[in-house]
């Protein structure tokens, strides 16, 4: 595991982009694993200043509210849709978002995680994670060889999003999800983390022990994973070798690299 620790959220962003970007340069036709929230999006801004032929890229994004209509603003199909598809120049056709809208979400959620395996698998799975430990929309409890599906999503996870929502209320409660399992088949995990807010999670996600209890933890089992993090995020991570684990190695990287 390699860590990389920038000075801001901005720097993670361009980081965690040359990254993508020399998977991408290597195969043109290359399986991108595409991340929502609020620590992932600066890596779609610092990738479009790569200016990159993206046309043959195909992408799968992690996870999809259920229950919203069809073009909501804040379904994750219209997030997708303006900060990646739009600004990356790629292939809208060739773009996948899970059916939240579908009248059968577990079963749309069967042939999501199907689609993924019939187009080879990720390349590379961008991740965020949440205060509770949550990937994608996989909340403390979920199973370590999860699969794609419908998931219940907890109430502190709805409080975090309803800054998206002109309500809380508004904010669904259900979810189709990639499940750890499906996320770790990608042949490379990139995690990119901002604020001092995920210190704690952070800590707790790379130090162990691999639980259900933190569903981000199950990232120590994957054979290549990159995390991206600014310094407010990683501040705690100087403890690890005193705290007995084994050490990731610590790259320090100055904004704008």
């Amino acid at each position: 595991m390699d860590l990389f620790v920038v000075p801001d959220a901005a720097s993670t962003g361009a980081i965690a982009a040359g990254i993508v970007a020399a998977v991408i340069r290597s195969k043109p036709d290359a399986v991108i694993g595409l991340a929502t929230g609020g620590s992932p999006l600066p890596v779609y801004a610092a990738l479009a200043a790569h200016r990159l032929d993206m046309s043959g890229i195909r992408g799968f994004a992690l996870d999809e509210y259920v229950g919203l209509p069809a073009g909501h603003p804040q379904s994750y199909a219209e997030v997708i849709r303006r900060e990646v598809t739009e600004r990356l120049h790629l292939d809208p056709a060739k773009v996948s978002v899970p059916a939240g809208a579908a009248e059968d979400p577990e079963r749309a959620a069967a042939a999501y995680d199907a689609a993924i395996a019939q187009a080879g698998g990720i390349d590379v799975q961008i991740l965020g994670i949440g205060h509770n430990g949550h990937v994608a929309f996989n909340e403390p409890g979920s199973a370590l060889d999860s699969r794609t599906r419908v998931e219940a999503l907890t109430e502190r996870t709805r409080q975090a999003n309803a800054r998206y929502f002109a309500s809380p209320d508004d904010v669904p409660d259900r979810c189709i999800t990639q499940g750890l399992g499906t996320i770790l088949e990608a042949r490379q995990l990139l995690l990119v983390v901002s604020g001092a807010d995920k210190a704690d999670i952070l800590f707790t996600a790379l130090n162990g022990p691999v639980t259900t209890d933190c569903p981000a933890s199950v990232l120590q089992l994957h054979p290549h994973v990159t995390v991206v993090a600014d310094e407010a995020a990683a501040a705690r991570l100087g403890a690890r070798a005193s705290a007995g684990a084994t050490p990731v190695a610590v790259r320090s990287q100055a904004a704008g690299v």
